[in-house]
């Protein structure tokens, strides 16, 4: 299964300085634990992790956590200078992609969704999340489910932001259905939704089925209000997602997402319809 939600990574992007990062976080740890006499085992002990993980990320295979960081700052004594690349770490967790179109969202005062295939990005729960990403082919590897996961769940910090922008989401009726991960998957996710539909700056409408005036058959998009007063949309494919500037065309995305709301069911009405799927789950 396809699943794209902006956030598309094929492996290392010559563009994404997320790799130098990596390299360079690396790096600093084998040499403050050479220059400490101390072997992989030893620092695992020392820390708190097994031998394996010093070594995936001595090779830069795996991205080290806050905790590794700050634990390994203190057993070698680099007075707190491993421990101030915990900023550049987590940011080095999203792709490229996904810091971008975070980037662009926090600076939204108006954010519009039209969703056909899976739950809204902004919207998954965790688990939601990594089954999607465990569903593609050709298949990722854990360390890159993890990557993907964390850049979709550090996106909702949207949901935190003060003044809260607004946002509407159409999802077709399908999206709830779809038992993505098993039952219970879906029933936590869908009350999620339900949660999430409660917070007074998120309009969430379903698409029914069986409507038959549709102006969304071109797939899932977003449109994007920014504190410019320029609007940017967001377009996804099977294969990747680009972003939309050309007024013209931005208008087009505007101008379908207004009528594709005008086509969904109204708000308390999409509640009701999420509650009675959730009783049938």
């Amino acid at each position: 299964m396809a699943e794209n939600d902006g956030d598309e990574w094929n492996g290392p992007d010559l563009e994404d300085d997320s790799g130098a990062v990596m390299r360079a976080v690396s790096r600093q740890i084998k040499l403050w634990r050479e220059a400490a006499g101390m072997t992989q085992t030893e620092l695992g002990k020392a820390i708190g992790y097994g031998e394996d993980m010093v070594s995936a990320v001595e090779r830069c295979r795996r991205l080290p956590s806050p905790e590794f960081l700050d634990n390994a700052d203190e057993a070698l004594g680099a007075g707190g200078r491993l421990s101030a690349m915990k900023e550049d770490v987590r940011e080095a967790r999203y792709p490229k992609k996904v810091r971008d179109l975070a980037k662009l969202e926090a600076k939204a005062v108006e954010r519009g969704a039209y969703g056909d295939h899976n739950i809204d990005g902004l919207l998954q729960t965790e688990e939601y999340a990594r089954v999607l990403y465990a569903m593609r082919r050709p298949a990722l590897s854990e360390e890159e489910i993890d990557r993907y996961v964390a850049g979709r769940v550090g996106r909702q910090e949207i949901f935190e932001r003060r003044p809260a922008p607004m946002m509407t989401f159409v999802q077709e009726e399908v999206t709830l259905r779809r038992p993505i991960g098993g039952t219970m998957v879906l029933r936590r996710q869908l009350e999620h939704l339900l949660e999430m539909a409660q917070l007074r700056h998120v309009v969430f409408q379903v698409m029914p089925t069986a409507c038959e005036e549709h102006a969304g058959m071109g797939g899932h998009f977003r449109v994007l209000k920014l504190q410019s007063g320029e609007a940017v949309g967001h377009a996804e494919s099977q294969i990747g997602s680009r972003l939309v500037w050309d007024p013209k065309q931005v208008q087009v995305l505007e101008m379908r997402y207004g009528i594709i709301r005008s086509q969904a069911l109204a708000p308390r009405e999409s509640l009701a319809l999420i509650k009675k799927v959730l009783a049938e789950t």
